[in-house]
């Protein structure tokens, strides 16, 4: 276990619990349930994308009304936490309907990696297809195993694709540049580099790093003055909460606020300030699935906070921020695994469970309870 700040850090989550629904300030409706939900993305006209793992995309209504699987999703490569991924639309989705998959596609020698597809999506009153759907980015090199893909996307406010790129649990790639795992990506919107990038100059597969040394990134958002920041799991506790620089290097796996699942300690990033500390991290872990940064009027309180769901906490967890601080100020316990999280048009919550035990994952709409 991990030295005394960090257990303070333990006590003082663990206080801020949530215990039960009847102290949750929102009503959590049920909706839809899906299997193996991962991602979702709210469409101009209010209608909701979600992708399943197993390699489905489906189109539901705010009242729960699910679309057959959509025509034209590329094949993916299913098994372990690999499988189809995140949902984004173009910033200009509406007049050219171009929409962004990432999922995991199979290589040779039972090898496998994240990918990165852009395409056209065709709506009609029971559903859509996919059309032109080409790979525009992968990682590199595909290696074997089926854990941490990462793959989340987020446009920034200036129109450039980011893609988190996960270690793939091989430790090392997150610290090696000739390899694109355990890094953030940027790139233009058809998947070309931006000559600024920090590396540029350098070619390959390294011009496309906008930040290295990272883990599995399992949330990936722009919050309102165009700050990127990413969650990600750390290997045994230590998850974190970081502000995503130009260039900067975070550490892993040479440091981190969690210790190697053998019980092998690793050093905390306070030994070594060269690297980018995290501004928020949390022992025990809450196991981070998907990140949300909050703008709406229904919950005018939580305006510029930020929502983490949490796996293995089963909790969605409230960040505030300071500056370039951040602390969680509450969590509630949801009893589910939360994997992903979305602000509606309306300015409600909606969150995505994880699978469990063979049962589906149910879309839930928060609102302010009533009084």
């Amino acid at each position: 276990m991990k030295r005394p700040t960090l257990l303070l850090l333990s006590f003082f989550v663990t206080a801020c619990a949530t215990a039960n629904e009847d102290s949750w300030p929102f009503d959590a409706t049920p909706v839809a349930q899906f299997e193996e939900p991962w991602a979702m993305t709210f469409l101009p006209d209010g209608r909701l994308l979600v992708t399943e793992k197993p390699g489905r995309v489906l189109i539901a209504t705010q009242d729960g009304k699910k679309s057959a699987p959509l025509a034209g999703v590329p094949e993916v490569d299913y098994g372990g936490q690999g499988g189809l991924g995140d949902v984004v639309l173009h910033p200009d989705f509406a007049e050219n309907g171009v929409i962004y998959l990432s999922y995991v596609e199979a290589g040779d020698d039972d090898t496998r990696g994240a990918a990165l597809a852009r395409g056209t999506l065709t709506l009609d009153n029971g559903g859509g297809a996919l059309q032109d759907m080409t790979v525009i980015w992968r990682q590199d090199p595909k290696v074997t195993g089926r854990g941490h893909f990462s793959h989340r996307i987020a446009f920034s406010p200036d129109g450039y694709l980011f893609v988190s790129s996960g270690d793939r649990q091989k430790f090392d790639p997150a610290q090696d540049m000739k390899m694109n795992l355990g890094k953030v990506i940027r790139l233009h919107d058809d998947g070309s580099v931006p000559d600024d990038n920090p590396f540029a100059d350098q070619g390959g597969v390294t011009a496309q790093i906008w930040s290295l040394g990272h883990r599995n990134l399992l949330g990936l958002a722009f919050d309102s003055q165009g700050r990127l920041w990413n969650q990600e799991m750390g290997p045994q506790h230590g998850d974190e909460l970081n502000l995503v620089k130009k260039g900067h290097n975070y550490g892993y796996p040479i440091v981190s606020n969690g210790d190697h699942y053998s019980g092998e300690e690793i050093p905390d990033h306070d030994t070594r300030p060269e690297f980018e500390a995290p501004k928020a991290y949390w022992v025990p872990a809450i196991s981070p699935g998907g990140l949300m940064f909050y703008d709406g009027d229904m919950f005018p309180d939580w305006k510029g906070d930020a929502f983490i769901g949490g796996l293995s906490s089963m909790s969605l967890v409230r960040v505030e921020f300071d500056g370039d601080e951040a602390r969680e100020a509450e969590r509630f316990e949801m009893g589910r695994r939360i994997r992903e999280e979305e602000q509606g048009p309306d300015g409600a919550i909606w969150i995505l469970e994880d699978q469990r035990d063979g049962e589906g994952g149910r879309l839930l709409k928060l609102t302010p309870k009533a009084r």
